[in-house]
């Protein structure tokens, strides 16, 4: 018999979104945290920019939402974008209060600037803020009595009022993977937040930890949330180019305190792509690099900063630094290689203000969620500070909501999960496959650079690999890599979607056959599933909308 575990709020995923909203209700409300692996495992953690926020003398709050909208291409929400800048300085105050301390220059913070930015505002902690910020985060998390942490637990789907044939509807809890046991557990609870991150592990390269595979989005959809600007998909220009390193960034804040890009011949190139050179925004930078690496045949080009004293990148970079000098490479003193690699999913679970999604009593935050803050491109060090500003309006939001009436109103519970119709695999090897394959046609069709032609191979490729993970899902106990991949593969599907639905080039999303932005911009929407496919193994109901993409 499957474990039943009932709660206030079940948040799914540990890194800064799902902490800082847990932190944010605990005092009055039970929460339950989900991790994968351990609590600081996730993305949060590996972050080495900072936090961008007005706090110079010289910046204004209207230039960092210029800034912000120039990086978007014309689908930035100008209101949410003014919501989320104008609430930096009571979260970041938050973020001190509970105990974080930025790098300070004599009395003041130090700022550092990265790509897009038209002043220094990007408060840090050396080059590991994320790492600062997720300690602090997790040790007040632990220290709470109100907050359980279950580690080693992949949710499996969310379980919704009109899935069991109630109404209204709304979400009731969720399935979950224990790793350990090897088991499902269920969890009721009347609010979901989900903070799984994003899903850049849907290719081949990149600077995301092996969890990013898209679990909130895929699991929204399927419960018939609608998601919007998939095809956005953000490569961070430098990861660096190692055989044993192959998802380490090199902070764009190092280009913020000339690091120089250059060809394999030492030559600098930005300036013919763009006026600001190496402080162009992250699309343009990768889409320089790529076209480089193309034009010469080359593996990677090469970022410099050692015409800065050694002592100034060990101060300011010591993480990076530190590694290079594990795998041999040294800053100090010579260029380093580096390639662009997928990084952040600016597209994702569509939400209001109170991150609330399509359906009541499920909630978005962090990369999971799209608010409409980044459009086509996210600003370099804008994340974290959407992280802590919607963690803090989603907890608001559930806590306005607990005591109403609507609130306490008795639920259905989610039935027990049903493995009586499936047999352990004897075929891992077909998981393995299927994850090599799309995660590498993923790179080669729907990267950096993009035609109609590779769209539709792309296209055909997933829809087999759907049907096979489809078969594979009703006939097997589910795993962890099963999980993963089922998300991984319906996340491919819906970026590809929203791709082809964009007869354009804008922002993150570069197509060969589209080159030039059209005259209006339209966020990509893919509506709710109804594929007859998606059924839950508890052979529950799926919603009844069509699935429907707006125009682009």
């Amino acid at each position: 018999m499957a474990q039943r575990h009932r709660t206030d709020v079940l948040i799914i995923g540990s890194g800064a979104a799902g902490l800082a909203t847990a932190l944010r209700l605990a005092d009055t409300m039970r929460v339950t945290v989900l991790s994968k692996d351990a609590i600081r495992g996730g993305a949060t953690n590996r972050a080495q920019g900072g936090i961008a926020a007005v706090t110079a003398p010289d910046d204004t709050l209207e230039a960092h939402v210029a800034d912000t909208m120039a990086a978007g291409a014309g689908l930035c929400d100008e209101e949410v974008v003014r919501f989320t800048i104008g609430r930096a300085p009571s979260v970041i105050e938050h973020l001190v209060g509970l105990g974080l301390r930025f790098d300070h220059d004599g009395g003041s913070p130090h700022l550092t600037r990265e790509g897009g930015h038209s002043h220094r505002r990007v408060l840090h902690v050396a080059d590991a803020t994320g790492a600062a910020i997720a300690k602090t985060l997790s040790a007040r998390t632990a220290a709470h009595p109100n907050i359980e942490v279950r580690t080693g637990r992949v949710a499996i789907d969310l379980v919704t009022a009109s899935k069991l044939g109630s109404a209204p509807n709304r979400v009731v809890g969720a399935y979950v993977y224990d790793s350990g046991a090897d088991a499902v557990e269920v969890v009721e609870a009347p609010f979901v937040v989900l903070a799984t991150g994003g899903a850049s592990k849907v290719y081949l390269y990149t600077s995301n930890p092996d969890s990013a595979t898209g679990d909130g989005i895929a699991m929204a959809w399927r419960a018939g949330c609608r998601v919007a600007n998939m095809e956005f998909n953000q490569f961070h220009p430098t990861c660096l180019f190692h055989p044993a390193a192959r998802s380490f960034l090199i902070s764009e804040s190092l280009r913020g305190e000339g690091g120089r890009l250059l060809l394999p011949n030492g030559e600098r190139f930005m300036e013919r792509f763009d006026s600001r050179g190496e402080l162009a925004s992250r699309d343009v930078v990768a889409r320089a690099i790529d076209h480089e690496m193309k034009r010469l045949g080359a593996d990677c080009v090469y970022l410099d900063i050692s015409h800065r004293s050694a002592d100034f990148v060990q101060a300011h970079f010591p993480t990076i630094l530190a590694r290079c000098l594990e795998l041999g490479l040294d800053p100090r003193r010579q260029p380093v290689p580096v390639v662009p690699a997928a990084h952040y999913t600016c597209g994702g679970v569509i939400v209001d203000r109170a991150s609330r999604t399509d359906v009541p009593g499920l909630y978005a935050v962090g990369e999971t969620a799209n608010t409409g803050l980044h459009g086509a491109n996210r600003l370099a060090s804008n994340s974290l500070l959407e992280c802590l500003v919607f963690a803090e309006s989603a907890a608001a939001d559930i806590a306005s909501r607990a005591n109403t009436s609507a609130g306490r109103r008795t639920r259905p519970s989610p039935p027990a999960w049903d493995e009586s119709r499936v047999a352990d695999s004897d075929e891992q090897v077909v998981l393995a496959h299927n994850w090599t394959e799309l995660r590498r046609f993923m790179w080669d069709y729907v990267g950096i650079v993009r035609t109609d032609k590779r769209l539709q191979r792309a296209r055909h490729r997933i829809d087999l690999l759907q049907r096979e993970i489809h078969d594979y899902y009703s006939c097997h106990r589910v795993s962890a890599d099963l999980i993963e991949m089922r998300n991984l593969v319906r996340v491919a599907d819906l970026i590809v979607r929203s791709a082809t639905a964009r007869k354009e080039s804008r922002g993150l999303h570069y197509t060969l056959d589209h080159p030039r932005p059209a005259g209006q911009a339209v966020p990509s929407i893919v509506g709710p599933a109804s594929d007859p496919l998606e059924v839950l193994q508890p052979t529950l109901g799926v919603p009844s909308a069509r699935n429907t993409i707006a125009a682009s």
